[in-house]
């Protein structure tokens, strides 16, 4: 009779095992009830900088917790994600993936994190397309006329760069596969710089984000041929989309969304997504990301982890297929 009984340590440990979980629970049923760090992998200023301010302060008030953004560069992102993808899940940090750390870094090179399986995705928040520029001076205004000038200047054109293996690089070398044309490419430190020699001529296109292009393509500076995504960008109605003009796979963006550390606790990955996709349809957030001219992505953390894969992907293939070269 006495065997058939729980002894006395199994029963202390199911004790302790009830006692965990319920602490466990307990913890995700209060939280969150201390301060939030949303880390941003650049320094202050930028669109990265600006998504993780933006959506800070609104968690903030949702949440009726203080939310800081914590800035750690280095690395492009490395420094980040080695910090995030270390730390407890716990919902108390979470930081800026977007398409650098969650895209083209992990497709160019190796890097030293798991950019799918090292994170929890929890939200999407808004991308900004790449726009074709060129400069004025060029005898060319539109994709097909810019396409058979190089063709017949083959050799003797270059477009410009922020980097190897930044999105501005490989959205040219997509470019150049589909079209097979020939474009000396000259990297920068940077995007601004990168401008700067195509508006002074010294380079000839260039393939930079909206953000940065939209002030001189107003002022005439630079002439926009063609952007990315699936439909034209509300701030260049007049300017089409490569995949209108039947350039497939150019639906990419410049993405920004929110990330946290492995394995957090479902609740309250829902939680955020909610919270997130309900600040997405708020007038004054568009406003205030209109500055980075961001268009709202919501998505479930589902999608958004399905999303991360598939840009990885297609980086992947696209440095395969242009045998691209990158450093460590």
């Amino acid at each position: 009779m006495t065997g058939s009984l729980p002894s006395r340590r199994s029963f202390v440990v199911g004790l302790v095992g009830l006692a965990a979980a319920g602490s466990r629970a307990g913890a995700q049923e209060t939280w969150p009830n201390r301060t939030i760090r949303i880390i941003a992998p650049v320094a202050p200023g930028g669109g990265v900088d600006l998504v993780a301010r933006t959506v800070g302060d609104r968690l903030a008030i949702a949440l009726g917790q203080p939310v800081i953004v914590d800035n750690q560069s280095g690395g492009g992102g490395i420094v980040a994600c080695q910090i995030v993808t270390r730390a407890a899940p716990d919902g108390y940090t979470l930081m800026v993936g977007y398409v650098g750390t969650h895209g083209t870094n992990p497709a160019v090179r190796q890097v030293p994190y798991d950019a799918i399986n090292g994170f929890t995705p929890i939200g999407m928040v808004g991308g900004t397309p790449n726009v074709l520029v060129v400069n004025p001076d060029l005898p060319v205004k539109s994709v097909a006329e810019f396409v058979d000038y190089a063709r017949k200047k083959a050799g003797e054109l270059s477009y410009g760069t922020s980097g190897p293996g930044t999105l501005t690089h490989l959205a040219m070398e997509q470019f150049k596969e589909q079209t097979k044309i020939t474009l000396a490419h000259v990297p920068y430190r940077g995007i601004t710089p990168a401008i700067f020699d195509v508006l002074a001529g010294h380079t000839h296109a260039m393939f930079p984000g909206l953000a940065a292009a939209l002030p001189h393509i107003t002022g005439g500076k630079l002439r926009a041929l063609a952007v990315t995504g699936k439909v034209r960008h509300r701030l260049l109605p007049d300017v089409p989309t490569l995949e209108e003009l039947n350039y497939p796979g150019f639906d990419g963006v410049q993405w920004y969304g929110i990330v946290g550390p492995p394995n957090m606790p479902r609740p309250i990955v829902e939680r955020l997504s909610a919270e997130i996709n309900k600040m997405l349809a708020l007038p004054e957030l568009m406003e205030r990301l209109s500055g980075e001219a961001l268009d709202p992505m919501p998505m479930t953390p589902e999608a958004f982890g399905q999303y991360m894969k598939a840009d990885i992907a297609k980086w992947t293939a696209v440095v395969k297929s242009q045998n691209l070269q990158m450093a460590d």
